[in-house]
């Protein structure tokens, strides 16, 4: 079940973005797809959400968002080069408004030197704009830190969406 606070979130989100006639897709990664379930979660969000691509492995993000095998290899899959290829692979491929991704470590194991369990980096890319990219690095559990990210994620949307 998803926290009330991020139905509420979603349900916001949504809103805005269907007053504005503008379309959503998500590519992600340590969430599995948490971000597009609270949206969906709320009735009539198919008028919103295009897509939503759950690229948990570097092969999906490749072949599903077109994130580049060099961007992988110089970067690593939880990088802030990821997360901006994902965001606009997903927002080109789904044909939408503005695309949000994620890439992380959720934990308990997967931390490496520099990359901490908590570590995210959230996308997003909106049609004629700049994609932004913002780092966090979350505290808690897997459950809270896939939480934290889902939150942020509809944070910086909404944020985004208020500039147009």
């Amino acid at each position: 079940m998803l926290p009330e606070a991020t139905l509420d979130q979603a349900r916001g989100l949504l809103a805005k973005m269907d007053a504005k006639g503008m379309t959503l897709a998500t590519a992600e990664s340590c969430t599995g797809g948490l971000i597009v379930a609270a949206l969906t979660a709320i009735a009539g969000s198919s008028s919103v959400v295009m897509a939503g691509f759950v690229t948990y492995a570097n092969d999906a993000k490749q072949k599903m968002v077109g994130v580049r095998t060099e961007t992988l290899a110089a970067h690593g899959a939880v990088s802030e080069e990821v997360a901006r290829e994902m965001a606009e692979g997903a927002r080109a491929r789904a044909g939408v408004s503005l695309a949000l991704s994620c890439t992380g470590i959720a934990g308990p194991g997967g931390a490496t030197p520099g990359k901490p369990v908590g570590l995210v980096f959230i996308g997003c890319a909106r049609e004629g704009a700049p994609t932004v990219v913002e780092r966090h690095v979350f505290p808690g559990d897997r459950a809270a830190v896939r939480g934290a990210t889902v939150a942020a994620a509809l944070d910086i949307a909404a944020r985004r969406i208020a500039e147009v």
